[in-house]
């Protein structure tokens, strides 16, 4: 005889059916709707799906557009180096490359903007630059905009995304159609 039985409290034999728990923590006991659970576990993937997937298809459409725009609408300028910062490799004992920042002209106005690349320019030096004549503030240098081409492999992860989210949309619908009614 176990200790519950013999001290009568609940959870004792004569107070509990056959199968049931010994006892409970303090009388609470713990219930879960497994199929409410399920639904909730499903609509949560399935909007963080379309949500990351939205995100990366306006993120791939915007870098696509920025090509595109410097590209046909590119604008030499001359960007005066202000200063540049070594960005540290794993170790942090050598420079992975480097974070320069510089400044130009565009129609009498002036941009201070971070210059692509990793490469290092003393301070004061004038290198090439390019800016999209709609917007002046998108700033790249000559061979950046030689080598890169829109692309229409930046969907892919976002279609892929999206349609998983629209795969189980459709699943969902048909299940719940051949499934009897209550």
């Amino acid at each position: 005889m176990d200790l519950s039985e013999e001290s009568g409290g609940p959870g004792s034999a004569p107070d509990r059916a056959e199968g049931q728990p010994v006892g409970t923590l303090r009388g609470a006991g713990v219930q879960v709707d497994t199929a409410r659970a399920a639904r909730i576990t499903v609509a949560l993937v399935l909007v963080a799906l379309v949500a990351v997937g939205s995100v990366l298809l306006v993120a791939g459409y915007r870098k696509n557009a920025q090509i595109d725009a410097l590209r046909s609408q590119g604008v030499p300028v001359a960007v005066t180096i202000g200063h540049c910062l070594g960005l540290m490799g794993g170790t942090g004992s050598s420079p992975a490359g480097y974070e320069c920042t510089g400044t130009y002209t565009y129609h009498g106005t002036h941009y201070l903007e971070g210059v692509p690349g990793s490469t290092f320019y003393p301070e004061h030096a004038v290198v090439a630059g390019v800016v999209a004549s709609g917007d002046p503030g998108l700033l790249s240098t000559p061979s950046t905009v030689a080598s890169s081409h829109a692309t229409d492999t930046l969907y892919i992860v976002s279609a892929a995304l999206l349609g998983t989210a629209v795969a189980i949309v459709v699943w969902l619908v048909v299940r719940r159609r051949r499934s009897p009614a209550p």
